[in-house]
């Protein structure tokens, strides 16, 4: 991820989005614990990851965009933020876990945390694409 870009934003909102995706295959499964495969671990990983520092990416990409009413970005910003430490919070406890079963990934689903963000990563997602989309000039 080249990190305060655009591109990265979107990257990142798709690894997130792509995660829970698997979740909700992963805990329809109905498996007491892993199956052998780490795939959930991978996928979690992969959205841990995303998440860190997702706000101060986007932070960086308002900034750079000299945007109009900018305070009302850097607010979205904080909820953003808020929003990814404790779906941060959720999913570090899940993978400490020696075994993850279905059950303990359909409680992370039904997370507010966690819906909150993707919630967040819509909304954010619609303000980029409708910025990218204005003629310039």
């Amino acid at each position: 991820m080249v990190d305060g870009t655009v591109g990265s934003i979107w990257e990142r909102c798709n690894t997130i989005e792509e995660c829970y995706e698997f979740m909700l295959g992963y805990a329809a499964k109905g498996l007491p614990a892993e199956d052998g495969n780490s795939q959930i671990r991978e996928f979690l990983g992969r959205a841990v990851s995303a998440m860190t520092g997702l706000a101060e990416s986007c932070a960086r990409i308002i900034g750079e965009d000299g945007l109009e009413h900018a305070e009302r970005y850097e607010a979205f910003v904080a909820v953003l933020d808020r929003d990814a430490q404790d779906s941060l919070a959720a999913m570090e406890m899940v993978l400490a876990q020696a075994s993850i079963s279905s059950q303990l990934i359909d409680n992370l689903n039904a997370s507010i945390h966690l819906r909150a963000l993707l919630t967040d990563l819509f909304l954010i997602g619609d303000v980029l694409r409708s910025r990218a989309a204005k003629p310039t000039g």
